[in-house]
């Protein structure tokens, strides 16, 4: 069983994660952000940094679902590698922080590697307003988040709202973390548990 949860900088993918791994006993897959050899500078000049980001993280996410089909565990992926093509690179072209040809090069690959794999059995997708992902991402205080431009962040946000509205490669939950605090309210987890429940087993 795989379930991977979906959501912009700041949602709660890797609590969730967390979280859910610990209830099913499940093994966590996480993305890894601390490790990324570009994403620091992409922040800073997101222009020139912007194809090597998307191509480091296509990789890495393209790994990790091989491995998970590769392997007989039940898995909690934090993030997935739809996000990619469907929300970061297309977003950053759209800014002007791509160009065309990279682009392009870009996404016939992601369509190549997309061909070899299996959809989730689950996907999460955890909703969120602008004023909450800026809360927690100054929360977390990670430095190389602090020069996230709004207007960046806005159109991460409109594409994900698209994206999972158009959304047809399998089984989908929408939480909404406004007001489904899953982290600090242990009723609210239930409740998010219990969905998850209902979708993978049926129990409607």
């Amino acid at each position: 069983m795989h379930i991977a949860i979906a959501g912009n900088i700041g949602s709660g993918k890797t609590t969730l994660t967390k979280l859910l791994s610990k209830h099913y006993n499940w093994e966590a897959k996480y993305e890894e952000v601390e490790s990324n050899p570009y994403l620091a500078d992409f922040y800073y000049d997101m222009t020139r940094w912007s194809f090597n980001l998307q191509i480091y993280f296509l990789k890495e996410r393209f790994k990790g679902i091989v491995d998970i089909q590769k392997s007989d565990n039940n898995v909690i992926q934090d993030r997935t590698i739809y996000e990619d093509a469907m929300i970061f690179a297309p977003n950053l072209h759209s800014m002007g922080l791509m160009t065309t040809r990279d682009f392009e090069n870009y996404k016939s690959l992601f369509d190549l590697m997309l061909s070899l794999v299996k959809p989730p059995d689950l996907l999460i997708y955890l909703k969120s307003s602008i004023p909450n992902l800026v809360s927690q991402i100054h929360k977390r205080g990670r430095e190389y988040e602090a020069s996230i431009r709004i207007d960046y962040l806005s159109g991460l946000n409109d594409r994900y709202n698209n994206w999972i509205s158009q959304y047809t490669d399998g089984k989908i939950l929408i939480v909404d973390v406004d007001n489904i605090k899953y982290e600090d309210r242990p009723e609210d987890l239930s409740y998010v548990i219990d969905k998850i429940d209902a979708n993978l087993h049926g129990l409607f």
